[in-house]
């Protein structure tokens, strides 16, 4: 027993040793500050001055948008360093004869032997070309999306025209495009439909479908004919 409570010491100790570097574009996004209630997140958050810096520049902006998104980092951080969760640490290690952001990043995580949180795909590929470990929120969020398989029936507001001619579109909670075959002129409406195939895309999931009964979809709302001789 004392040799299982020492392993579990040991392994406590380590993961709080892990320190895992955030950007800029982390920052700013805001759910790194969820994610790290959830306690998914082991270790130390490091924010190097540079990155802190690159915020306040931003919160400066004289761009609205820009210096609203900069402000939001700021209340993020703030609210970070208030969370007991996760530890963060706002470091003012530099990285001489670098002077963009991003490259000081990938030389810091290289020195450290630490990984990057990064929403960035620039960084993202940079840093794992060069080796560093790259935790990217935007695959996390894709990752633990409900699953869909063929054949499940879903309910879906049409909400625009798809690509091709008489599809329609509409989104899942989450934010996954659902592509409706012959589903035009359901525009506004809600309707079941069948999950045909799912494709798997760079930029996230999308689901094609095909309207599951036209007398169903009928009774759920009705057609633009019926409501006018009503």
């Amino acid at each position: 027993e004392r040799e299982r409570d020492h392993e579990l010491e040991e392994s406590t100790a380590a993961a709080e040793a892990i320190q895992i570097l955030l950007d800029t574009s982390t920052i700013i996004d805001g759910r790194i500050a969820d994610i790290s209630q959830t306690g998914f997140i082991f270790g130390t958050l490091v924010v190097p001055r540079f990155v802190l810096n690159e915020l306040q520049r931003i919160a400066d902006s004289a761009d609205t948008m820009r210096r609203n998104r900069g402000r939001r980092g700021l209340e993020i951080l703030n609210r970070l360093q208030k969370d007991a969760t996760v530890p963060i640490e706002i470091i003012d290690t530099d990285i001489e004869g670098i002077a963009d952001v991003d490259g000081k990043l990938v030389k810091m995580a290289r020195n450290f032997h630490c990984a990057i949180i990064t929403n960035d795909f620039n960084l993202n590929r940079v840093a794992e070309l060069q080796g560093v470990k790259v935790l990217n929120i935007n695959e996390l969020a894709n990752a633990i999306k409900p699953v869909l398989l063929p054949g499940e029936d879903i309910h879906i507001k049409v909400m625009q025209d798809g690509k091709e001619l008489g599809q329609g579109v509409g989104y899942l909670d989450d934010g996954t495009m659902i592509v409706v075959e012959n589903g035009r002129q359901f525009m506004n409406a809600t309707i079941e439909v069948t999950v045909t195939r799912v494709l798997q895309t760079v930029a996230g999931r999308m689901i094609f479908a095909h309207p599951k009964q036209s007398s169903s979809i009928l009774s759920a709302t009705q057609s633009p004919a019926k409501q006018r001789q009503l």
